[in-house]
């Protein structure tokens, strides 16, 4: 299952984790990273300013409930 990890930019502690909101669009053209900053928005509140909030995909295992996220994007080598 997709979802979205939010996090918001705290001037004081950094990037925490405000939570965790699973797709359950059947219309996967429907799905822009618009419309998923403005459910982030309309859920978490906009007191939080949209502008210090970003989310990462995730996929959910339906099975064990894991969480796992994307890895990190390596340089490719010959570009150096």
């Amino acid at each position: 299952m997709v979802a979205y990890e939010f996090y918001w930019l705290d001037p004081m502690k950094g990037y925490q984790s405000i939570g965790l909101l699973p797709e359950r669009r059947k219309n996967l053209t429907r799905i822009t990273e618009k419309s998923v900053m403005n459910w982030g928005e309309k859920f978490f509140g906009k007191s939080l300013g949209i502008k210090n909030i970003f989310f990462i995909q995730v996929t959910i295992d339906e099975n064990s409930g894991r969480i796992f996220r994307p890895g990190p994007s390596f340089i490719n080598q010959q570009n150096i």
